[in-house]
């Protein structure tokens, strides 16, 4: 495989190797799962049994459309949050950022992460150090030069100004979005959870939480806004991984936002998830990091 012809630095172009964390690598028991899912603020105990199905059915999906599926190994002392495996890493062209994660119960997944990338012969490029928090459901890559970062509660201003550093000597503009206080900080409220870039000129959008001046500099760079209803911004309609140019793929339960994807031109594959995804708080781009997509 030669490298030159991927890039890590995608939100929509053809997935071909992604890094998953299997749900009974994270839940891990259900045991485990239960005496740490209120903590952790999930909407309600999941079924372990029936995650494992959800999942398997997950997995299959991506088995389809990727060329590598890498998955991540149960650890000691990480709590069933592992499952949505895009937070503790951002993926660049130029080695993974480890980041620094904002929910304390979090905190052990970068250090996870590195072992495991290390294993792989993944480089690393560098790490988010205190005081800076930053996690990957808050960073978007607008194009392959372009990265989006939420400043929220789980992300703060040493975190982007430690990822700018990163990020600038390698010629890539970081762009800052101020989210607002929305339900607090015990809530998961990423940019993510308001923007999944689906092609170079489409985005699936929540625009009662975007902030203007960022909503209007997507509008200026040429994407379409597939609008998400407010019923549905509770149910995951925002967060939709995009497997290739317009081949989205999302939570089931959300008819109005796929309808919409559809008469953009996406094709749509829903899976089941009111295990693996709602309750945790975490759809197909927080299940998911992805590694290279072709060029």
């Amino acid at each position: 495989m030669n490298l030159k012809d991927f890039t890590t630095q995608s939100e929509y172009l053809p997935l071909n190797s992604v890094c998953i964390r299997p749900v009974a690598n994270a839940f891990r028991s259900e045991q485990n799962l239960s005496s740490a899912w209120e903590s952790l603020n999930y909407l309600g105990l999941p079924d372990f049994t029936e995650a494992l199905l959800q999942y398997q059915n997950f997995q299959k999906i991506l088995e389809e459309h990727a060329g590598e599926i890498l998955p991540m190994p149960s650890t000691d002392g990480l709590s069933p949050d592992c499952l949505y495996c895009r937070d503790a890493s951002i993926a660049t062209d130029h080695g993974m950022i480890l980041c620094r994660m904002g929910k304390p119960a979090r905190s052990g997944e970068p250090a996870d992460h590195r072992t495991f990338y290390e294993a792989h012969g993944i480089p690393i490029l560098g790490s988010i150090e205190a005081p800076g928090t930053l996690e990957g459901g808050d960073v978007a890559w607008l194009d392959t030069r372009t990265l989006a970062v939420g400043h929220t509660y789980r992300t703060n201003a040493s975190g982007i100004e430690q990822l700018r550093g990163l990020l600038a000597p390698r010629g890539i503009e970081v762009i800052t979005a101020d989210l607002p206080h929305f339900r607090g900080p015990a809530d998961v409220f990423h940019l993510m959870s308001i923007l999944s870039p689906v092609d170079r000129d489409l985005a699936v959008v929540y625009s009662p939480l975007m902030p203007v001046a960022f909503r209007n500099m997507l509008l200026d760079r040429g994407f379409a806004l597939v609008e998400v209803p407010e019923e549905e911004y509770d149910t995951l309609g925002c967060n939709v991984l995009a497997l290739a140019p317009r081949k989205c793929l999302m939570a089931q339960g959300n008819p109005k936002t796929e309808a919409a994807l559809r008469a953009a031109g996406a094709e749509v594959i829903t899976y089941a998830g009111s295990e693996i995804s709602l309750k945790g708080g975490g759809g197909p781009t927080c299940l998911t990091r992805p590694y290279l997509r072709q060029k």
